[in-house]
């Protein structure tokens, strides 16, 4: 009995991607760079941990989600078929279930924290991150959709610091998550565009086709405007605009590696947006704590 549990807690561990830490802290920075921004410095320790916590229950929510909705798609992708609900390891009512139990914590540690206006907006959040994973049957920008999951956070988190309707600032940071996140998730799903088209799945990769190397570029030039923006308008010094030339730098990089399509490289672009989240979130902790 107990080897039962103990497999289908590592079932259960695999459906959320406990082993591919990636997503979370795609989610993360972007919260971060919100909380440090509001604050003007330290955020509250609990609002933080609030927001820590909920971005590593609600990533993880969202693929118990999105797999329960690629049920019947996954099996068909070279890359997703070894899921635990396309092999037929767990079932996707199980599935369902970790959603649930997930959304429901997240939303209990909201509650015990977090001020009403932030809470009114994350059932936004549970809205979005409830939709997104079947967008894909029905328009070709489901990646935008994530984005605007993925940037959700950023209003709540400012919310939650100044007990406000977000001002400007957090709505172009909100802008430069959405482009950002966009960009990598078409180069993402480049990765599967042509296991997609056989099967009818919809994505930014497919509509952009030829042209998806010049529009990801688009997009990251449009994140780093609308970062410098931020810089701008909340007058951040000069350490955070030299973390931005480092994006600059991490986003050609990525193009290189995308060049040719192979599909490990297209992955070795994805992950590297970490260290794009991380660069920026640097600049704006040495923009505070240094005297330049």
């Amino acid at each position: 009995m107990k080897k039962h549990y103990q497999i289908k807690l590592n079932l259960y561990a695999e459906l959320i991607r406990l082993d591919k830490p990636i997503g979370i802290y795609l989610l993360l920075w972007p919260t971060l760079w919100a909380l440090f921004l509001a604050a003007d410095g330290l955020p509250p320790l609990d609002i933080s941990l609030v927001f820590i916590l909920g971005v590593d229950l609600m990533r993880s929510a969202g693929c118990a989600i999105n797999d329960f909705a690629d049920r019947k798609i996954d099996p068909h992708v070279a890359r997703t078929a070894q899921r635990p609900i396309a092999s037929g390891r767990i079932s996707a009512r199980e599935a369902l279930g970790v959603f649930g139990a997930l959304s429901l914590v997240a939303f209990a540690l909201a509650l015990l924290v977090l001020n009403d206006l932030s809470i009114q907006m994350a059932w936004v959040a549970l809205a979005l991150a409830a939709s997104y994973p079947f967008m894909k049957r029905y328009h070709f920008l489901p990646q935008v959709h994530l984005g605007l999951a993925f940037a959700w956070a950023i209003p709540m988190a400012v919310a939650a610091i100044s007990n406000t309707f977000p001002s400007s600032w957090a709505w172009l940071l909100f802008l430069a998550t959405v482009l950002w996140t966009t960009a990598y998730d078409t180069i993402y799903a480049i990765m599967d565009r042509q296991d997609d088209i056989k099967i009818g799945v919809r994505s930014t990769a497919i509509l952009f086709g030829s042209a998806d190397r010049l529009i990801i570029a688009l997009l990251q030039i449009l994140t780093l405007l609308s970062l410098v923006a931020v810089g701008l308008q909340l007058d951040l010094r000069y350490w955070y605009f030299v973390s931005l030339t480092l994006v600059g730098c991490l986003f050609f990089y990525q193009q290189f590696l995308i060049a040719e399509y192979e599909p490990q490289a297209c992955l070795r672009a994805f992950q590297n947006n970490h260290y794009v989240g991380l660069c920026v979130f640097l600049g704006i902790l040495m923009s505070d704590w240094l005297p330049i």
